[in-house]
């Protein structure tokens, strides 16, 4: 690796662990404002209300500071699919019982001790293997680095809109979460949508600058400057995005307006998750 992909390297982590920052103290600040009662609030994540976004949360951040993996009886929920959310309950299950001080002084304490950590000793490799992960998954450091931001903030915007109390849209951690979360239509349109060699999508997003992708030769979705005349374009903010692609819930009437091929807009939209 050259001196100059490693000034790369540490720039890109060095943000990603800034923005990681803004979202858990954007988390902490929201959490700190609820009366506990409104805790027991269900959110849009099926069977998870406020205190398990918040549990869930705490639970990753603690593994990630090197705290032992836990374990629990999990048992058959009906919202559970696949081996990551059964582990992802592990966390809600273990703190049904605990006080919302002290998930949020659990959180504080493990986001402040990596954080502490990560600034002593800052990543210069995102590709290496990260000292501590969740579950076994096997993701490299900027993977980590990358993905804490969108969990974090996900997770306040969960409690956000389960509470009434909407904000936090205009951050760094939000644009990190939504231009993230854009990159996956290409995804969307070649795997999910299985849309056709030459169709084009541009996605304009409040905020953002414009996403655009087109199915290859090999009817992969490439991610391409935006064409003057796509297939398809999508116009949306930065709210009603995030809601579709990280599978919560619909966008409010009137948020969402589709330039172009509607059928194959209304499949892009139907189809636009890429989060569980």
């Amino acid at each position: 690796m050259t001196e100059t992909a490693r000034t790369d390297d540490r720039e890109e982590l060095a943000d990603y662990v800034d923005v990681w920052w803004q979202a858990v103290n954007g988390f902490l600040d929201l959490l700190e404002q609820l009366p506990e009662e409104e805790w027991a609030t269900p959110t849009d994540l099926a069977g998870w209300d406020v205190k398990a976004c918040a549990a869930h949360t705490a639970h990753l951040e603690s593994i990630l500071t090197g705290a032992p993996e836990e374990t629990a009886e999990v048992g058959e929920p009906p919202h559970v699919t696949g081996l990551m959310g059964l582990y992802t309950e592990i966390g809600v299950v273990n703190r049904r019982d605990a006080s919302a001080d002290a998930i949020i002084n659990e959180l504080r304490e493990a986001a402040t001790k990596r954080h502490t950590a990560l600034l002593a000793d800052p990543p210069t490799d995102g590709d290496a293997k990260p000292e501590h992960i969740f579950g076994g998954v096997p993701w490299s450091t900027r993977t980590l680095l990358r993905n804490r931001p969108l969990d974090v903030w996900m997770h306040e915007q969960d409690v956000r809109r389960a509470v009434g109390r909407p904000g936090n849209m205009d951050s760094p951690p939000a644009k990190h979460t939504a231009e993230y979360l854009a990159e996956g239509l290409g995804y969307v349109l070649a795997k999910k949508v299985g849309a056709p060699v030459g169709t084009s999508v541009v996605l304009d997003l409040a905020g953002s600058p414009p996403f655009a992708f087109e199915i290859d030769d090999n009817g992969r979705g490439q991610r391409v400057s935006p064409p003057a005349e796509p297939t398809l374009t999508l116009h949306l903010d930065r709210e009603s995005f995030i809601r579709l692609a990280g599978g919560r819930c619909a966008a409010e009437p009137g948020k969402v307006t589709v330039d172009g091929d509607q059928e194959l807009g209304a499949r892009v939209l139907a189809s636009l998750a890429t989060t569980p």
